[in-house]
């Protein structure tokens, strides 16, 4: 009983330790923000790398997302309510909860694994020491261009994600119950609010610089050589993955 008390006391003292440690990586950051000029071309390179590169894999998941969505959606619809209902359920549901949420676990797996893996070698290999020997911050060079693109480019692929997704789950409704577009999207026009898309993108925004910033400090503390790194890749991934769902179910609370 003893060593159990222990040992969750060490963990939760890790977690206090770590969560201070990442707010003190921002602030330090951040003081930056005022030098964006001197850093755009590194800003505009990771907007490619953590935007433009992931949207082939943001698109193929939204389409099966939507198509997914829509067909449960009318099987749980299925004599209780028409189907002309279809398309305003399934959108409510894609642009709230689907498109931001699935949208940031893949910019989790495939962004934040990657910032970390690529910090974390930087780190073991003694290149950000070699940056501070030349009087370059690496919050500056490496942590803050990351972090502003996680926070810009995760809610444009949620649009894109989105669309495709409520194109998917169209398709499906149109091959599978021949629901007429006139009416699929008569229905969605109907109960569309602006607020159920700002929901999802206020989501995708607070996501995005989560597994950004999670990817940089996981980077920046990587040790042990080539099996660090392998660990810093997964710890970032886990970690990106459980603060997304937590963080959306404290803004689902918060918005709604």
């Amino acid at each position: 009983m003893i060593l159990l008390l222990e040992r969750i006391g060490q963990k939760t003292l890790r977690l206090f330790t770590e969560t201070g440690a990442v707010f003190i990586m921002l602030w330090k950051t951040f003081k930056y923000v005022s030098e964006l000029w001197r850093t755009r071309f590194l800003i505009l390179e990771q907007m490619m790398q953590i935007g433009v590169r992931s949207l082939p894999l943001v698109i193929f998941v939204g389409v099966f997302a939507g198509a997914v969505a829509s067909i449960q959606t009318a099987y749980q619809l299925e004599g209780y309510i028409s189907f002309n209902y279809l398309g305003a359920a399934t959108s409510i549901a894609i642009f709230i909860e689907l498109g931001p949420v699935l949208t940031a676990l893949v910019a989790a797996g495939r962004v934040s694994a990657s910032i970390a893996a690529e910090l974390g070698t930087m780190k073991v290999t003694e290149q950000i020491d070699a940056l501070e020997a030349l009087a370059i911050d690496p919050l500056r060079y490496l942590a803050l261009p990351r972090i502003l693109a996680g926070f810009a480019m995760v809610p444009i692929l949620t649009i894109f994600a989105d669309f495709v997704g409520l194109m998917g789950a169209y398709l499906v409704a149109y091959m599978n119950l021949d629901l007429p577009p006139e009416i699929f999207f008569g229905s969605v026009k109907e109960f569309f609010t602006i607020m159920n898309v700002m929901s999802g993108l206020i989501k995708a925004f607070v996501f995005g610089g989560v597994t950004a910033i999670i990817g940089c400090h996981v980077g920046f503390n990587t040790e042990g050589g080539a099996e660090g790194v392998g660990k810093a890749t997964i710890r970032a991934f886990v970690l990106s993955a459980a603060l997304i769902l937590l963080n959306d179910y404290l803004l689902s609370v918060l918005l709604f």
